[in-house]
């Protein structure tokens, strides 16, 4: 099998990493790579392709994923004091009529 080849991973696993693609292509990186990126991410969760062997059907780690979580705050950080005030206080008014009705 020739270094790139992906015919040993599963559907979903091909999903996962066009899914985790379009989002680094969102945020700004290069199409090349984002898919490199992307690979990376679904290599490291499910050990590589699984279709075959002894390793079917091991359960994925989604490490990276939830340190993609921990890392979350940024988008909020890049946004003005205003605009983190304002959704604030949107929230709290929301929060509070719905306790009273």
């Amino acid at each position: 099998m020739p270094q790139g080849d992906k015919s040993s991973y599963t559907d979903k696993q091909k999903r996962k990493a066009r899914h985790i693609e379009k989002g680094y292509e969102e945020r700004g990186v290069g199409h090349e790579e984002a898919e490199r990126r992307a690979w990376a991410t679904v290599n490291r969760e499910s050990g590589g392709g699984n279709k075959s062997g002894s390793g079917r059907g091991r359960p994925d780690t989604h490490v990276s994923s939830r340190k993609g979580v921990r890392k979350g705050g940024a988008a909020s950080a890049r946004r003005s004091a205003a605009d983190r005030s304002a959704a604030a206080k949107k929230g709290w008014e929301t929060r509070r009529k719905r306790a009273q009705g």
